[in-house]
C-alpha cells in the first residue's frame, strides 16, 4: 500500500509540471510601457551646447558651378578685298569733235553726267547727258545730248573697273545753224576704265564714246572723250 500511493504521487507530479510548463510558454512578457513610447518612435529635441556659436553657413544655398565656356565664333567668310556698290553718279569734262557735214568740224567743250543702278552687279541701267559749247560757221552754239541704254563692267584687281555701255536718246542744237534742223534722234556706243581709290567709295573715270547723229539730212558719227570724278555708294 505504501510503495502504491508513492507510485501515484509521483505520477501526479510529473502531469502538474507538464502542464506547468505548456502554460508558461504561451505568456507574453513584453515589457509593461506605462505611457511612454519607445525610443524610436521619439523626436528627441536637439541640444545646443552653452556657448556654442551658431553656424553662419547653415542656411547657404550650395555654390553654383561655374558656367561652361561658350564656343568659339564660327569665322566669318570674307567676301572680297574691296566693298562693292550699287550705284555710280559720275561728272566729268568732256571734249566733243562734231562732224557736221562733209568737211565742216567743230570742236566743243563741255561737261557730261551719268547715272548707274548695279542691279546685277555687272550689268545696269546707264542714263548719261552731255553739252558742249563750239563755234558754228559765224555764230557759237550748243549741242546737246541724252540717252539711255545697258552698261556692264568687269572688276579687275588693284582697283580698275573696266566698263562699256549703248545709249539711245536724241541730241539738240541751238541756236538753229544755217545747215537745217535743231533736233534729231541719237546714240552712243563707248567704253571706259575706273581707277578706283582704297576703299572704291571714289574713283576717277576716263571714257571714249562715238556720237551717232542725223542732223541736216545726214548721218554723223562723232568722237567724244571725257574724264571725271566717279562717286559709288
Amino acid at each position: 500500500m505504501k510503495h502504491l500511493s508513492i507510485l501515484f504521487g509521483t505520477l501526479l507530479f510529473a502531469a502538474l509540471s507538464t502542464s506547468a510548463q505548456n502554460n508558461f510558454a504561451q505568456v507574453s512578457f513584453a515589457a509593461p510601457s506605462f505611457g511612454v513610447a519607445p525610443a524610436s518612435a521619439v523626436n528627441l529635441p536637439s541640444f545646443a551646447l552653452p556657448g556654442a556659436q551658431p553656424n553662419p553657413f547653415a542656411s547657404l544655398s550650395p555654390v553654383p558651378a561655374p558656367p561652361s565656356p561658350e564656343p568659339d565664333p564660327v569665322p566669318q567668310t570674307v567676301q572680297g578685298v574691296f566693298e562693292k556698290y550699287s550705284y555710280d553718279v559720275y561728272a566729268g569734262y568732256t571734249f566733243f569733235r562734231f562732224y557736221e557735214v562733209p568737211g565742216v568740224t567743230s570742236d566743243m567743250n563741255g561737261f557730261n553726267g551719268s547715272f548707274v543702278y548695279w542691279y546685277r552687279d555687272r550689268i545696269g541701267p546707264d542714263a548719261e547727258v552731255f553739252a558742249t559749247y563750239g563755234s558754228q560757221p559765224g555764230i557759237n552754239s550748243w549741242l546737246t545730248f541724252g540717252g539711255i541704254g545697258p552698261r556692264v563692267r568687269w572688276i579687275k584687281p588693284k582697283g580698275i573697273d573696266l566698263w562699256a555701255h549703248a545709249l539711245f536718246g536724241g541730241a539738240y542744237m541751238t541756236p538753229k545753224t544755217p545747215y537745217g534742223g535743231q533736233g534729231t534722234v541719237a546714240g552712243a556706243i563707248g567704253a571706259g576704265v575706273d581707277l578706283n581709290g582704297h576703299h572704291r567709295h571714289m574713283a576717277i573715270r576716263l571714257a571714249v564714246d562715238g556720237i551717232g547723229t542725223h542732223f541736216f539730212g545726214t548721218f554723223q558719227f562723232s568722237p567724244k572723250v571725257s574724264a571725271g570724278i566717279v562717286y559709288k555708294f
